[in-house]
Order: structure tokens, then sequence, then C-alpha cells
């Protein structure tokens, strides 16, 4: 079996860990400098614009464009619901009356009496960022987001996937070198960190999602496993956006390579402690 390793990855068991917590676009900062935040607080939000939707009004009421704003039932701004009149023709026989209804919920966003066009927005959509770890709020950038500071351990592993959880740190491997076994995964470990110092098998991995693991630390991975969990090659890519149901973290690489003895021994000491 071949093996991949990058060296110097750090480990320490006391660092000041800072933490930037940003959001994709300009929102709300929920605290203030100097506030000791817990990792499931939210620190700041923002709302994202929903999707729009375009009506061509023209043909379905069959009117001119410059008629159009006249046979609106709603205006700029008004909310609408799924399968609500918002137009309405207005023939000189009422039974061939036209009536156009919103396919979504939402608002008006326009109306064109240039085009014909109506455009509906969905509602936004809130998104947040939690503080990720606990700490303390060392600096506040308005609109942006925050950066907060804690001591604690910190290890570096050469890759992970699936994003940011937390939980309890578990072991079910006695020794570094020891794989995974997949019976152990059990639902009493629902929303743990689970260590294990070799290799993390497709097995072990599927087993952990079904017993909903926050997430899965370990020496080394196949990268046939890797494939299959994926569905696709990794390659050179940017990770952690993966929707995987948890979060995975290799330490050393692919192959047959255990945890190093000193990041297992760390990991190990803090048995039962809260990991992020």
């Amino acid at each position: 079996m071949p093996q991949a390793y990058t060296p110097g990855l750090r480990v320490t068991a006391h660092t000041t860990i800072r933490k930037q917590r940003r959001l994709p676009l300009e929102g709300e900062v929920l605290v203030s400098k100097g506030d000791v935040v817990t990792r499931d607080q939210i620190v700041a939000q923002a709302s994202l614009p929903g999707n729009v939707t375009t009506l061509n009004l023209v043909n379905k009421l069959g009117c001119t464009a410059e008629e159009l704003p006249d046979l609106m039932l709603k205006q700029e701004g008004d909310p609408i619901e799924v399968d609500e009149p918002i137009a309405e023709s207005r023939p000189l026989i009422k039974w061939f009356k036209t009536t156009a209804t919103a396919p979504i919920k939402g608002t008006i966003e326009s109306i064109s009496s240039v085009t014909g066009q109506v455009l509906l927005r969905e509602p936004p959509s809130l998104v947040e960022r939690s503080a990720y770890i606990d700490g303390t709020i060392v600096d506040v950038i308005p609109g942006q987001g925050v950066d907060l500071e804690t001591e604690g351990a910190y290890i570096q592993g050469i890759f992970g996937l699936g994003g940011e959880f937390s939980g309890q740190l578990r072991h079910l491997t006695d020794e570094a070198q020891t794989d995974l076994d997949p019976t152990r995964i059990t639902p009493e470990v629902q929303g743990c960190v689970i260590v294990s110092g070799g290799r993390l098998s497709i097995q072990a991995i599927r087993a952990a999602q079904e017993a909903g693991v926050s997430a899965l630390v370990g020496g080394c991975i196949r990268d046939s496993d890797l494939r299959e969990i994926l569905g696709h090659d990794l390659g050179v890519a940017i990770t952690g956006q993966e929707d995987l149901g948890l979060a995975l973290i290799i330490t050393e690489g692919f192959g047959t390579i255990q945890m190093a003895d000193r990041t297992y021994a760390l990991l190990k000491s803090l048995e039962g402690r809260h990991a992020s």
C-alpha cells in the first residue's frame, strides 16, 4: 500500500488559539469586544437575499407591457403567497378573464412596463456564524465578524472533510496503530468526536454516519475509501464544504500510517474533553 504524509504539522498541548469568524456578506455583529462566548453562541448574522423568479405576464394576460402595471393586483414590495393572484386581465367578457398567480412565496421585486416582466424574490435566508470555540472576543469587525481567543490544545492534521463540528472526545482504540472497529461505533457515541490511531475504513465511516457521530479523527485512510465516501476523486481542492453529516480528520495521510505517538498520547490525555 503506498504511503503519503506531510511532516511538520503542529501538535501542542497548550497554546493561545485565535479564530476568525467572518460572514460571507455584510451583516450584523451580535457581540462586543471583551465578551466571553460559548462555542454554540451566534456571534454574527446576515440576511442572504432570496432567489429571483421572472414572470412574463404580457404573454399570459394578452396585454402590452405598457398596460401591465394597471393589471397588477400586487405592487412592488407587496408580500405574496404561493398560488395567490397577482395580476388579472380585463376582457369585455368576464368569462375570458385570465388570472396570473404567484409560483413562490416572497415579495414583488419589480414590475416593468418596458419588458412586461415581473420579478418575484423568495424570502431571505439567515446566515449565522457561531463562535465555534469557547473564548473571549478580542476584536470586532463591524458588519463582518469577530476574532476570538482561547487557551487549549491544538493539533493539525493533513486534511479534513465535512465542515465544522464539535463534541466530546472519545477513544475507541487502545493503541495508536489500531484501526477503528466499526462494531464499536454504537448509539452511545452519538455527538462525540471519535479518535482512532489507525486507519478509518469506509465501513467505520458509514457506521459513524448512522450513529450520529460528530467527527472521526484517524491516522490514515485509503484513497479508494475516500473516493467512495465522496463519490469522486479529491484532487487538489479546498475542502470543508462536503455534506457528510460529520467531520472527517486525517492526521497523517493516505495508505498505512499510524497516528503519531505524540498526537495520539495528547488526544488520549484529553479523553472526555470537548473538541471543536
